[in-house]
């Protein structure tokens, strides 16, 4: 797993997240991120002021997160089967930027692979275009909005596997 700075202000500390599993017990924690991630103040606060990821959504789905080695949770990714859909993805406000979502996508790639995906469909924050794009995502089109849930256009991308 690739290393990734602690954090700004904590000098060359380096750790090596753990990727794993995500079972009911980590709901509330995936839940919270969820719902204080800063790319969705403002205009997108809508999208998550009530979501809530519930134990029998990481039950069903192949639902894993990234820890530090102290347990802090850094991220979680959630990969829908079928059809195949990366259908959230956070990284903790403190750690964007150093690396946890590249490393949750190439985990979801594996994931994918392993299942016998072709490729997995994205339909992205509009913020986020930049990080699918650097990931190796693919544009297709775009989504329309849907008030009063999704208010607002995005871009579906598609990551090809293998």
């Amino acid at each position: 797993m690739t290393p990734y700075a602690a954090g700004p202000g904590k000098g060359a500390r380096h750790e090596t997240p753990q990727i794993r599993r995500a079972t009911a017990r980590d709901a509330r924690r995936l839940t919270r991120l969820v719902r204080a991630s800063r790319a969705y103040e403002g205009p997108y606060e809508s999208m998550v002021a009530g979501y809530r990821v519930g134990p029998d959504y990481i039950e069903i789905h192949e639902v894993f997160l990234a820890a530090g080695q102290d347990g802090r949770l850094l991220g979680f990714y959630a990969l829908v089967l079928s059809p195949p859909e990366l259908d959230l993805m956070f990284v903790a406000d403190g750690v964007q930027g150093l690396g946890i979502g590249r490393l949750l996508v190439e985990h979801m790639i594996t994931r994918a692979g392993a299942a016998g995906l072709d490729t997995v469909r994205v339909v992205a924050h509009p913020p986020a275009e930049g990080f699918y794009t650097s990931v190796g995502a693919r544009r297709t089109g775009t989504v329309p909005a849907r008030p009063p849930a999704v208010p607002w256009d995005r871009p579906e991308f598609v990551i090809p596997i293998g």
